[in-house]
């Protein structure tokens, strides 16, 4: 009951303007204001900045340069083995497993199609029908960058206007089709593994998605579908490479084409996810 009153609530809040001035409000350089504000973040969601690469606060000059941080050398290993396709954030499976026809599991209860998701397009609609998904939630304590779970050359890049509803087990358990209805950016790679389509989802507070090839995606938010397309060998990218980052972070949810490739066997619902870990591995 209390998580469905905390959904409820969402609807409710004004998500625009709460996401656009706490996104002002992060990319100020307020001095040791700032960096009493990334301490007090660092305490609350007790954060390791042992992984970071720059572990004292005073090294960031606005919030979104600490949210944004990059790990040390050799914190996330990247898995080298030539088959497998390795976990594209630090975070929790929240759902996983195949695409029935075109249907996709958001929670228990809930399900979403991959028409929505994908904004109705039709070539992925009928590349990725009855393939194979997975759903990584980030929650604040993360780290916040997003890589490749597989090497590959970058095809589109589709970015989608949408609400912000605050993505976690409350909101995902209680409001319908929330990963389609949300803002998101959808990045669509060719790969060894076949085709394989990387969702950025965003979110309350969220106040930015960035991808190294495009920088700043959103914002602005113009309400408008904005499409990328990239010629062979432009944007190539490595296996576990670091593709971007949430300011704050949400949810990455991947795609995969049927019947290539296999979960590994211990993953489960809840399994707690760090980049460059294996994920999958080819049939």
């Amino acid at each position: 009951m209390l998580n469905h009153i905390k959904a409820m609530i969402q609807y409710l809040l004004p998500k625009q303007l709460l996401t656009s001035l706490f996104g002002w409000l992060a990319s100020k350089q307020l001095g040791f204001m700032t960096t009493g504000m990334i301490n007090g973040f660092i305490k609350l969601y007790k954060i390791n900045m042992d992984e970071a690469k720059y572990d004292k606060a005073d090294a960031y000059k606005t919030f979104n340069d600490f949210f944004a941080r990059e790990l040390a050398d050799d914190v996330r290993p990247i898995d080298q083995a030539e088959d497998s396709i390795v976990m594209p954030a630090d975070g929790v499976i929240s759902q996983f497993g195949t695409i029935q026809e075109n249907v996709l599991l958001q929670a228990k209860g809930h399900i979403y199609t991959l028409e929505s998701l994908v904004a109705c397009h039709s070539e992925m609609i009928e590349t990725f029908k009855n393939g194979a998904y997975v759903t990584t939630y980030l929650a604040p304590s993360n780290y916040h960058r997003f890589h490749t779970p597989c090497k590959g050359t970058l095809k589109e890049m589709i970015y989608v206007p949408g609400s912000l509803f605050s993505v976690n087990k409350a909101t995902t358990e209680n409001i319908p089709n929330i990963f389609a209805r949300n803002e998101r950016v959808i990045c669509l790679f060719d790969t060894e593994f076949g085709p394989v389509v990387q969702i950025l989802v965003g979110a309350t507070i969220v106040g930015s998605i960035e991808t190294k090839w495009a920088g700043v995606v959103t914002p602005p938010r113009e309400g408008v579908m904005k499409r990328w397309t990239y010629q062979d060998n432009e944007v190539q990218v490595e296996k576990g490479e670091d593709m971007g980052c949430f300011k704050l972070g949400s949810t990455v949810i991947t795609l995969f084409a049927p019947n290539r490739i296999e979960f590994i066997a211990d993953l489960k619902e809840g399994y707690v996810a760090r980049v460059g870990q294996k994920m999958a591995e080819r049939i």
